[in-house]
């Protein structure tokens, strides 16, 4: 039989564990909305240019069905790590876009990316003129447009590809 001693110790224990786990989601949601101060919410920004592979590319105002805009660098561990389910998700849907922020030449990026061994669209943005137009000063960062121009999703950091499924979906409806 456990005596009130214990079921002290259990409840205090637990509130622990309570307050413990609020202060890390107010603490990573600090994080994320410092990360997210600048970057842009509402219609899209205008974005063209020439993909790497020579093709003209400019985000319609009001695109058939949801896109996704990613931004990465070559020189950031964590889109490394993201960049596979970013490959995975342009092959299966060619409503993606993204953009190399800060990275080097085109050659340089292009070269990067035949060595990772991984193809999508690519706009450079070697002098960060596109990210600073989104608001983006940290990567991986993504934006979801959907069909009526506007932006339903920002992420900054590392996400799975379900996670960019789901978000696509949910602007879709």
């Amino acid at each position: 039989m456990a005596t009130a001693t214990d079921t002290g110790t259990r409840t205090r224990k637990w509130r622990r564990y309570a307050v413990e786990l609020l202060l890390f989601v107010v603490v990573i949601a600090g994080i994320r909305a410092w990360q997210q101060r600048d970057m842009v919410s509402g219609p899209a920004p205008l974005l063209q240019g020439t993909t790497l592979a020579g093709q003209h590319y400019r985000l319609q105002a009001q695109p058939p069905r949801p896109l996704l805009v990613h931004f990465w660098a070559t020189w950031c561990p964590v889109c490394r790590a993201e960049q596979g389910s970013i490959a995975a998700f342009a092959q299966d849907d060619p409503a993606v876009i993204t953009v190399a922020m800060q990275s080097g030449s085109p050659q340089q990026v292009a070269a990067y990316m035949k060595e990772q061994g991984v193809d999508f669209p690519v706009l450079n943005d070697a002098d960060g003129s596109i990210a600073r137009a989104w608001g983006v000063h940290a990567v991986p960062a993504s934006f979801i447009i959907a069909p009526d121009g506007q932006i339903k999703f920002v992420e900054v950091g590392y996400t799975t590809g379900v996670g960019i499924r789901l978000r696509m979906w949910w602007a879709g409806l």
